[in-house]
């Protein structure tokens, strides 16, 4: 499982060859990785975390004050498999899981 640190998620090309040529199975938080080559993302869709920061921006311009705001946490997750990856290191999932993944890239 790789941190959400800028180090890591600068480059998800990179670290994804890098786990492929190790055959490190490359699990994160961002779907940018499962994408990249890694073999799986379970985290918080991104889009729709910047929808609610555009929504805390617009009622802090109508006159909101910032710390009257509550704070939200993610409210929408997704599961992201990469099959390509997982064929690589020997990895097979469920059918159950990959019918619940959100996401499945050949």
């Amino acid at each position: 499982m790789v941190s959400t640190d800028n180090l890591f998620t600068d480059n998800p090309d990179q670290l994804a060859g890098l786990a492929a040529r190790h055959a490190i199975p490359l699990i994160h938080a961002y779907r940018q990785f499962a994408a990249a080559g890694g073999l799986m993302s379970y985290g918080p869709d991104l889009a729709d975390a910047y929808r609610q920061v555009g929504t805390y921006a617009g009622r802090i311009l109508k006159g909101a004050k910032p710390t009257d705001l509550p704070v939200h946490q993610a409210t929408k997750v997704e599961l992201v498999i990469n099959v390509k990856a997982a064929r690589a290191l020997g990895v097979n999932f469920s059918l159950p899981l990959l019918g619940r993944a959100d996401e499945v890239i050949e």
